[in-house]
């Protein structure tokens, strides 16, 4: 029987040109595919942000996609691991 990996967080806020070019639509698609669970919204400084849970594994290959993807736009990112307290349902956008 396959052992289930434990949960943990991350919170992530993503500083650079990350409004606007399609950031959060992919962020949630790239969570659906990896059945990552959490929301990201924009925030009004102009940076986004990301609270997502899953195993650390996937949330680090989740973490990578995105930042293949937005290479280019993103300057920086302020990743804080955290003991996961939440339990999401889904990946939501939040307003």
């Amino acid at each position: 029987m396959k052992k289930e990996a434990a949960l943990s967080s991350v919170h992530v806020l993503f500083k650079g040109m990350v409004q606007g070019v399609g950031f959060r639509f992919t962020a949630q698609s790239l969570a659906q595919d990896l059945e990552v669970k959490g929301w990201v919204k924009n925030l009004p400084n102009g940076e986004v942000e990301i609270l997502a849970q899953q195993s650390r594994e996937v949330l680090e290959e989740f973490l990578s996609r995105i930042n293949r993807y937005f290479s280019k736009y993103i300057h920086s990112a302020q990743i804080d691991w955290q003991a996961s307290k939440e339990e999401f349902k889904d990946f939501q956008l939040r307003f």
